[in-house]
């Protein structure tokens, strides 16, 4: 089963400079082992492909049932130097929710969401 992050989190982005930050926050704790598992570096990193020319990092917030992403190289050199119509991460928060995963169809059940 394909199911867009939108179904499972909700999230938040800003930015620094050329980094845009986004957290992706499970809605329900039970989601939040699935987040770990399928939300890596490298699949942000591709979702965000010709926009992220840096790296990605991700930090795990267990507490939070949150992960948090650093997307390096992302905004054309920040707000004050990039000609981007928009060089601000404001956005980046529902672009990555629209970012789909693959779920086996027992977990989907297992979980509610099938």
């Amino acid at each position: 089963m394909r199911i867009q992050l939108l179904n499972l989190a909700h999230a938040r982005s800003g930015d620094k400079g050329d980094t845009a930050n986004v957290g992706l926050i499970a809605l329900e704790d039970k989601y939040y082992p699935l987040l770990v598992r399928e939300v890596t570096n490298d699949r942000v990193k591709k979702h965000f492909a010709g926009i992220c020319k840096g790296k990605v990092e991700r930090f795990e917030l267990p507490n939070l049932g949150a992960l948090n992403f650093l997307l390096h190289e992302s905004l054309g050199g920040g707000g004050t130097l990039s000609l981007m119509t928009d060089a601000q991460g404001k956005t980046f928060s529902t672009a990555l929710l629209r970012m789909e995963i693959e779920i086996p169809d027992q977990e989907a059940q297992e979980l509610g969401l099938a």
